[in-house]
């Protein structure tokens, strides 16, 4: 299935917003309404782009936000960008999400010890391809990274587009290790600390920083998956997620599509972009403890 976006207010604000729709014009949730599969066949799933690759600006699937839109992250009123750490330019892989998947808070996870971080788990693209933001791809998993972010557990699956024309090469982690040398090194160092420079710790990992092979990312994401399933068919919602959506059956959250379409006009219009701060595009060096 295809989707696109509609954008509404102006582009570097706080009211910007990245609304999805499906084939047929209504608006959805991606965070609900998008098959976690893009065919469980062919072992492929589907990846909601949030942030392109060399792009600066933290953007992310608005969970507490009725049908989810993308938005940009803010902190202390201010909107976020990641910092430019040298040798790294932004995020260096294509950045988002896997759909229907929650690291429930509530939930310890037994590989980390460590409640989940809220959010649907993060997939990293090493494709070749620069996507486009609300971009939805197939992707094929190939491992993980257990990430310790300010004591939450914060999954990161490393994937490949599945149309990325060395797609085939691509069936594990160690396929990554072998053909894109320093690539999980360099992975790992921009994890490790992208947030020093707004003056924050160096951020841990579980497994002592190693990565775990696909079977274990696939495993991870079910569990993920099934959180989610929980979280969509209660009647009550915890950690303030919105579960706003046009096409799970049996959520008591499900919603007609007028009422979806009233969510959306209720944001402002799409309008030119506000300028951006100089200070995005500044280096930051970084030696290592």
């Amino acid at each position: 299935m295809s989707y696109r976006v509609e954008q509404r207010a102006k582009a570097n604000s706080l009211e910007f917003r990245l609304f999805f729709k499906n084939c047929k014009g209504n608006y959805i949730s991606p965070f609900h309404d998008i098959p976690l599969y893009a065919d469980e066949a062919k072992g492929l799933f589907n990846m909601i782009v949030e942030v392109p690759r060399w792009t600066n600006a933290k953007m992310e699937i608005a969970t507490k936000d009725p049908l989810n839109p993308i938005k940009q992250d803010v902190k202390k009123g201010k909107l976020r960008y990641v910092a430019n750490v040298f040798p790294h330019k932004g995020y260096i892989w294509n950045y988002g999400a896997l759909p229907q998947t929650w690291e429930n808070p509530s939930h310890i996870d037994e590989n980390t010890g460590f409640g989940g971080d809220n959010d649907p788990i993060d997939v990293c693209d090493i494709g070749s391809k620069v996507c486009e933001r609300g971009e939805v791809i197939k992707v094929k998993i190939l491992g993980t990274l257990a990430l310790i972010d300010e004591g939450e557990t914060d999954w990161k699956i490393i994937a490949i587009n599945a149309d990325d024309p060395d797609a085939c090469h691509y069936n594990d982690i160690e396929d990554v290790r072998r053909l894109k040398p320093n690539y999980l090194e360099s992975t790992v160092d921009w994890f490790r600390i992208y947030k020093v420079p707004d003056g924050k710790p160096e951020n841990q990992f579980a497994f002592n920083a190693e990565y775990k092979n696909k079977d274990f990312a696939i495993n991870i994401i079910k569990s993920t998956h099934d959180h989610w399933k929980a979280l969509v068919t209660k009647n009550s919602v915890e950690g303030e997620i919105n579960c706003t959506n046009t096409t799970v059956q049996e959520s008591p959250f499900i919603c007609k599509p007028e009422e979806a379409e009233s969510i959306v006009k209720a944001t402002p219009p799409c309008g030119p972009p506000n300028p951006i701060s100089e200070d995005v595009d500044k280096w930051h060096y970084y030696e290592k403890n």
